[in-house]
């Protein structure tokens, strides 16, 4: 996107967007396209936030989803009322997770159909149990995704009325009341097994199987509901698809997109606003009658002089590469192309996960870092060139758990490389090559790996503490002061839309969404 595009014109709108992320752009598509007059502030010279497609690498084609990566979140309600022209495709394995037994490369392959799943477990475990066990659980998990998916983007209902519509009340009580390490111990044994499990409560989230807050369980919850399914697919043409498609949306239906212009501060008196910003050319003011924050809670507190909330941490390292091949595994009988398809766990076992998360605590890096690595060009080549295409190339996708923000503090880059080391070297303990060998080289001759630390994200995309949910994600029902929607703040005309909102979290648009039916609302009122 050029520099600078759009710009504001008038300086009257029905409504101001602060930021040009993808839950800002949901929000002034559906406004935009209800008859608002609408202007998207967006700091950066582009938008998309932590959603979009680059080519990190000096002269190669490859364009990857830099931040986020993986789509479970949105409702396909979104796609169909803002008419994108974006698609997902599914993993036709769910997940691969290595381990050595008994001096054996062996693990488990999770996809492919049924009988070869149980077939797996049987493999790895030694009998039924554990896919039984895995069969009812994920049974359990998905009856509650069919039921809370659709409450998203509808007015939140209170704890009650959730706990009513889940009409499960096992279900309730594994999920809602009590730690999630109390149901996967009590309905697993295999250790490998209960890793896998856990993970999904792990994502972006530093906490132990029993967290007291139960925010762990938070985590899972979203993690596993995701379109009444809980699968996870991959965005065609990259995260930065969804991105330049709801930035289309929003211009055909009317909004103003100006890029390069950052909010600087929000004046209010409840009924009407004014927003300033700030431009390579100076300061200038948009007055509006609604402003919709697509920010952290932080960055709204200094933009409307309030209360800031407590301090967010992120905890994960965020790794993109691209290989000229993918490399073989010491357990010979998977195809890489099929582990590395879906989740290819690594250093994840349920006691691995607990050490980890101990040492971190401590203010230690983890030995043993976990991580987690899909490959989303075996399942959409298309956001690599022809060329890399047909030379076999592929990129990678490492997500690593249990390193907090304040792991950094010391020395961001020093720490950065330490851990990137060390989690490689868990990669490579399951390789039959060294990954090192397999990296493509940019135009430069430097291999093509970028690492992300939680504070890298600070910088880059001023997510709190690098927290990629912005705060830790809330249960998806009314608590007090939530409001209708959960993006109500102390100013009535003031919403927040970005992902530190009730049912924020992740690329699902839900926020924008809930914002924009809150306008909508009062202005039928």
């Amino acid at each position: 996107m050029p520099a600078h595009e759009g710009h504001p014109g008038h300086r009257a709108y029905d409504a101001v967007i602060v930021g040009g992320g993808h839950n800002g752009l949901v929000a002034a598509a559906y406004l935009a396209r209800a008859g608002r007059s609408v202007l998207v502030l967006e700091r950066l010279e582009r938008t998309g936030g932590a959603a979009i497609s680059t080519r990190p690498f000096a002269g190669v084609d490859a364009r990857l989803s830099r931040y986020s990566y993986l789509v479970s979140l949105l409702p396909k309600k979104i796609v169909r009322d803002l008419s994108l022209d974006f698609r997902v495709r599914g993993r036709t394995v769910s997940s691969y997770t290595p381990v050595e037994r008994a001096g054996q490369a062996t693990g488990l392959l999770v996809g492919g159909g049924e009988r070869r799943t149980r077939e797996a477990f049987a493999k790895l475990t030694g009998g039924e149990r554990e896919y039984v066990a895995w069969q009812r659980f994920y049974g359990l998990t998905g009856k509650v995704a069919e039921r809370v998916f659709p409450t998203l983007t509808e007015p939140l209902p209170t704890r009650e009325e959730l706990r009513r519509r889940v009409d499960d009340e096992e279900a309730w009580r594994i999920l809602f009341e009590e730690p999630i390490g109390a149901a996967i111990e009590d309905r697993f044994s295999d250790d490998l097994v209960r890793g896998v499990v856990l993970t999904d409560a792990l994502i972006g989230t530093f906490a132990d199987a029993h967290d007291a807050s139960l925010k762990q369980n938070r985590c899972f919850l979203y993690h596993v509901i995701g379109g009444g399914t809980g699968a996870w697919d991959v965005p065609v043409g990259g995260m930065g698809a969804l991105t330049d498609a709801l930035a289309k949306a929003a211009r055909a239906a009317g909004a103003v997109v100006a890029t390069g212009h950052e909010a600087v501060r929000i004046d209010t008196d409840g009924a009407t606003a004014e927003v300033t910003y700030r431009t390579a050319d100076g300061e200038g003011v948009a007055v509006a009658r609604h402003v919709l924050v697509n920010a952290s809670p932080q960055e709204l507190a200094a933009l409307t002089g309030g209360t800031s909330p407590e301090p967010a941490e992120g905890a994960q390292l965020k790794v993109n590469m691209l290989l000229k091949r993918l490399p073989r595994l010491r357990d010979s009988s998977v195809d890489p192309r099929e582990a590395f398809s879906g989740t290819f766990h690594i250093a994840e076992g349920y006691e691995q996960l607990a050490i980890a998360h101990a040492q971190a605590a401590a203010g230690e890096l983890p030995a043993a870092p976990p991580s987690e690595i899909y490959c989303h060009s075996l399942t959409d080549p298309t956001i690599l060139g022809p060329d890399l295409v047909e030379r076999g190339y592929q990129t990678l996708t490492l997500f690593g758990l249990h390193t907090p923000a304040r792991l950094f503090a010391r020395d961001n880059d020093a720490v950065r490389e330490e851990l990137l080391k060390s989690t490689l070297a868990q990669l490579d303990a399951h390789l039959a090559e060294p990954l090192a060998d397999l990296l493509a080289t940019d135009a430069e001759g430097r291999p093509c790996i970028e690492a992300k630390t939680p504070l890298d994200l600070e910088r880059d995309l001023r997510l709190p503490g690098g927290n990629i949910f912005h705060r830790d994600l809330s249960w998806p029902h009314a608590q007090d002061g939530t409001g209708r929607w959960g993006v109500e703040t102390e100013h009535p005309n003031v919403l927040l839309c970005g992902a530190g909102a009730v049912r924020g979290g992740g690329v699902s648009g839900v926020p924008g969404h809930n914002a924009a039916m809150a306008v909508l609302e009062q202005g039928e009122a």
